[in-house]
C-alpha cells in the first residue's frame, strides 16, 4: 500500500523535477490528527521514500501539517500549507482530503485513503479520477457491516452495538447505511455515538453503557485517529467488547 502511495505521489515529483530541473521537490502531507500519533505512518513514509532513492532533506523536503484531532481548525492548516506552494499535498482521510481540496484546485492531492472517495465527491470515478484528486480507497462502507457480523459471531447472544463515529466526515452516510443493513439481518438494534470533536469520546463510552450497548463498532475519522489510545482505555474500563477501523 505504502508503495502504492509513494509511486502516485513521485509521479508528481517527477513531473515538477521536468519542468523545473533544480528544484527540489516540496511535498505537502496534511493529517488530522497528531503527530505523535502518526509518527510510526511518517516514518514508515520516509522509509519507503528513501527506498525508492527520495531522502528527506536531500533529494526531497516535506512539510507536516495536522490538525490534532480539531477538525474545525483543519481549513486553516489546509491553507497554510498551501501558501508554501508544495508540488503534492498527502491527505490522510477522507474529512481531510475535502479540506485539502477546498484548498486548491491546481496541487495534486494524493490521498493515503479514502472511505469512499467517488460517494465523498473527491473522484469522478476510480478509474478516472479526473480534477487534481487521486490515490487510494479503503472501501470502508462494506467493511463495516462485514466488522459487525465478525462482533456477532463472537459475542452470539449480541443485542445492542454502539456505533462510534463522526456524522460529519465525507462518507458516513454510506457507512451507515451499510451498517444498518447488516443489523436488521442480524437482528441487532444501533446506539449512535457521535463524536465531533474528542471532547465527545468519553461522553459516547459513557452513553454506550448507560444505554446498555453491549459492545461497540468505531468507524473510522480524523477525530478517532486522533484519540486512538484513549478510545482503546475507554473500551477497556467499559469492559465493552471492541472492533475498530484499522
Amino acid at each position: 500500500m505504502r508503495f502504492a502511495l509513494c509511486s502516485l505521489l513521485l509521479a508528481c515529483c517527477d513531473s515538477a523535477q521536468a519542468q523545473q530541473p533544480r528544484k527540489i521537490p516540496l511535498i505537502g502531507v496534511l493529517t488530522g490528527g497528531s503527530a505523535f500519533a502518526n509518527s510510526s505512518r511518517h516514518e514508515a513514509f520516509r522509509q519507503a521514500l528513501r527506498e525508492l532513492g527520495y531522502v528527506e532533506g536531500k533529494s526531497i523536503i516535506i512539510e507536516w501539517r495536522n490538525a490534532d484531532g480539531k477538525v474545525v481548525d483543519l481549513p486553516a492548516v489546509a491553507a497554510d500549507l498551501v501558501r508554501l506552494k508544495p508540488d503534492a499535498i498527502v491527505t490522510a482521510g477522507p474529512q481531510v482530503t475535502r479540506v485539502a481540496k477546498e484548498a486548491t484546485s491546481t496541487i495534486p492531492i494524493v490521498m493515503a485513503f479514502d472511505n469512499d472517495p467517488v460517494a465523498s465527491g473527491h473522484v469522478a470515478t476510480l478509474a478516472r479520477p479526473g480534477e487534481n484528486v487521486s490515490g487510494l480507497s479503503t472501501l470502508s462502507p462494506e467493511l463495516s457491516g462485514k466488522q459487525l457480523e465478525l462482533l456477532k459471531e463472537v459475542i452470539v447472544r449480541l443485542s445492542r452495538i454502539g456505533v462510534l463515529g463522526t456524522s460529519n466526515q465525507p462518507g458516513y452516510a454510506q457507512v451507515a447505511k451499510q451498517i444498518e443493513t447488516a443489523a436488521k439481518t442480524l437482528g441487532v438494534k444501533l446506539q449512535i455515538l457521535d463524536v465531533l470533536s474528542p471532547n465527545d469520546i468519553e461522553t459516547a463510552f459513557r452513553n454506550a453503557s448507560t444505554g446498555r450497548a453491549e459492545a461497540v463498532l468505531v468507524l473510522a475519522s480524523a477525530v478517532v485517529a486522533s484519540r486512538r489510545t484513549q478510545i482503546v482505555q475507554l473500551a477497556v474500563q467499559s469492559r465493552l467488547p471492541t472492533i475498530y477501523p484499522i
